[in-house]
C-alpha cells in the first residue's frame, strides 16, 4: 500500500449503505446479456472536495445530475478502470487481482492531475459493493460481473485548469463473453493511439475517444479491430484495439515492451507470468510489422492474440497490412492461447490452485 498523505486522507472509513427498495434482478436474464448494457442494483460514490475525500456511500443505481459547466464535459479530466468478479456453480465468488487495477488507476490519476484514491478505501468499497450485489454475478463459463471504477472532474467552471473537486464511482455490469469469435485486425499506419510524453499508459477517457474514428474506418473495411503502431515511424507494434497484444513465433511468446505509450495490462502481466511458469521463452521488446510479416511468410508465426480484462484472451485469426492479408492457423490448432484461456477460466472459477494468490475470494 502507498502511504496516505493529508491530501487524500478520508474523514471516516465507514461505508454508508442504502439498499434498493426494488431489485431489478428478477426481471434480468443473466443467460442473455449484451456486453455493458445491463447494470446491477447498486453503485458506490465518493466525492473529493476541499482537499479531502468524503465517506464512501453505496446507494441504488441511478442517473446523475451535473452542471453543464462541469469541467469533465469541457476539458476531459476523466479516468477509469476495468476489472471483474467471478462466481462458480457452487457459489464461490471473488475478484481477480484488484490491487493491480487500484495501483494503475492512481497512476492514471497522477498523470491527469487528479487526486489519488486511498487504496484501502478503494478496496473496501469495491469488496462491499460486490458482496452486496453478488447475486448479479452470472455463473456461466465465460460470464462475469464487469466492474467499472471511474473518476471525473466536477468543478462548475469554464476555464482551462485542473479541477479542484472530483467524484469517484464504481458501477457493475453482468456480462458474457466480449468476443464471440476470433477477430481480424488491420495494421494502422496513419492514425495514432498514443505518443511519447502523452497519456497512452493511463486509462484516460480521451485515449479511447481518439481511437473511435480510425476503428470505425477499419470496421467499414471489414476488420474487427486495429493493430496500433508507433506514432513516429508506424513500423513498431504497440497494442491491438483496446488490448495488449502477443505473438507466438518459433515457440517464443513475444509482446511489445511497456512504455509510456503502452498500457500496463493486468491480464498482460498475468499472462507473461503464467507463460514463464510453464517454461516458455518470453520476450518483451520492440516488434516491427516487418518481423510479423516475415514470420508469417516463413511459417513460424503460429499464434497472435489480444489480452485484456474484457476478453481475457482474444484470438486473432488474420492480420492485414495494406493489401497483405495474413491468415493464421485455425484456433483449434493453437496450443498456448487455448491453454491460457482454460487456465484463467479455471483459476477465476476456483477450479485450480491459485499459486500466486491472485484471486480475492469474497464468499
Amino acid at each position: 500500500m502507498h502511504r496516505l498523505t493529508h491530501k487524500n486522507m478520508i474523514e471516516t472509513q465507514l461505508i454508508q449503505i442504502e439498499k434498493t427498495k426494488r431489485s431489478r434482478l428478477p426481471e434480468t436474464d443473466l443467460e442473455q446479456l449484451e456486453f455493458g448494457k445491463t447494470f446491477s442494483d447498486h453503485m458506490l460514490i465518493m466525492d473529493y472536495r476541499d482537499g479531502k475525500w468524503s465517506s464512501p456511500k453505496i446507494e441504488p443505481y441511478r442517473n446523475l445530475s451535473i452542471s453543464p459547466a462541469s469541467s469533465v464535459i469541457h476539458y476531459g479530466q476523466s479516468i477509469f478502470e476495468g476489472m471483474k468478479a467471478f462466481k462458480n456453480k457452487e457459489g464461490r465468488y471473488g475478484l481477480f487481482r484488484p490491487d493491480k487495477n487500484i495501483e494503475r488507476m492512481n497512476r492514471s490519476a497522477v498523470r491527469m492531475c487528479m487526486p489519488t484514491i486511498p487504496e484501502n478505501v478503494f478496496m473496501d468499497g469495491l469488496c462491499e459493493l460486490v458482496r452486496l450485489d453478488n447475486q448479479w454475478i452470472p455463473t456461466g463459463e465465460m460470464a462475469s460481473l464487469y466492474i467499472r471504477p471511474f473518476l471525473f472532474a466536477i468543478d462548475e467552471y469554464i476555464g482551462v485548469k485542473a479541477s479542484k473537486d472530483y467524484r469517484f464511482m464504481i458501477i457493475t455490469s453482468p456480462v458474457n463473453a466480449y468476443y464471440t469469435k476470433p477477430v481480424s485486425v488491420k495494421v494502422e499506419r496513419k492514425y495514432t493511439r498514443a505518443v511519447k510524453g502523452g497519456t497512452g499508459f493511463a486509462k484516460a477517457a480521451g485515449n479511447y475517444a481518439g481511437s473511435l474514428y480510425p476503428a470505425r474506418l477499419a470496421n467499414e473495411q471489414g476488420y474487427d479491430q486495429l493493430l496500433w503502431t508507433d506514432a513516429t515511424e508506424h513500423e513498431y507494434i504497440e497494442e491491438s484495439g483496446t488490448m495488449n497484444v502477443m505473438f507466438v513465433i518459433e515457440d517464443r511468446l513475444i509482446t511489445p515492451a511497456l512504455s509510456e505509450t503502452i498500457l500496463d495490462g493486468v491480464t498482460r502481466r498475468s499472462t507473461l507470468q503464467v507463460a514463464k511458469d510453464w517454461g516458455l521463452q518470453v520476450e518483451e521488446r520492440r516488434i516491427s510489422v516487418n518481423e510479423i510479416v516475415e514470420a508469417h511468410r516463413s511459417g513460424t508465426l503460429s499464434e497472435a492474440f489480444g489480452c485484456g480484462t474484457a476478453a481475457t484472451i482474444a484470438h486473432i485469426r488474420a492480420i492485414a497490412d495494406g493489401d497483405n492479408m495474413m491468415e493464421l492457423p485455425p484456433i483449434e490448432e493453437r496450443k498456448l492461447g487455448n491453454k491460457l484461456m482454460k487456465y484463467f477460466t479455471d483459476l477465476k472459477k476456483f477450479r485450480t490452485d491459485d499459486k500466486h494468490g491472485w484471486m480475492i475470494e469474497l464468499s
